[in-house]
């Protein structure tokens, strides 16, 4: 194991050049199913060139999602998607990737919030809360889009600040 940035113990997954992939925590070969059910069971992992130690993290990832989508079900429509490709190289490229990530994570915890509160709640109060579903599960997702839209008005916000700076850099005053 390996620590990264924030300290944390990570599981290295070396990737050889006949595209195996090698678990140095359990010394053995492993497939790609087997690193998504490390990433689904929430363990840190670094995927590394066996060769030249170059991180193929991102790339495994990426290649993890892609058999995803192309299987049953997919997450993203086609015109996510296009939407998605249209922001690389963009002004706004590295505010989206953000605003993306940060919305991920607050639908994370909002789920795991709501996953903690199933488990404690007996049978009768989970058969009550399910009859006004609709009702709560607005509030609950009130809370999350507020939470997003707070978050874009300051992405938004931050970006008429950049504008501003830059324009100013080229005496253009607004």
């Amino acid at each position: 194991m390996s620590e990264n940035h924030e300290g944390a113990a990570q599981r290295v997954i070396k990737k050889y050049p006949n595209r195996r992939l090698y678990d140095t925590d359990t010394s053995s070969y492993i497939t790609l199913a087997e690193v998504k059910q490390l990433v689904m069971d929430n363990e840190a992992v670094v995927i590394k060139d066996a060769k030249t130690g170059e991180d193929l993290t991102r790339s495994i990832l990426l290649q993890i999602i892609l058999e995803e989508e192309a299987g049953g079900a997919p997450m993203f429509s086609e015109a996510m998607l296009a939407n998605i490709i249209r922001f690389y190289g963009h002004a706004m490229q590295g505010f989206m990737g953000s605003y993306i990530e940060k919305n991920v994570q607050m639908f994370t915890d909002f789920q795991n919030k709501l996953a903690e509160n199933s488990h404690s709640v007996s049978p009768e109060a989970w058969k009550q809360f399910m009859g006004m579903q609709p009702a709560a599960m607005q509030a609950m997702m009130g809370s999350y889009m507020e939470k997003s839209q707070n978050m874009f008005t300051q992405m938004q916000e931050q970006m008429q600040k950049q504008t501003e700076q830059m324009l100013g850099v080229f005496g253009i005053k607004r």
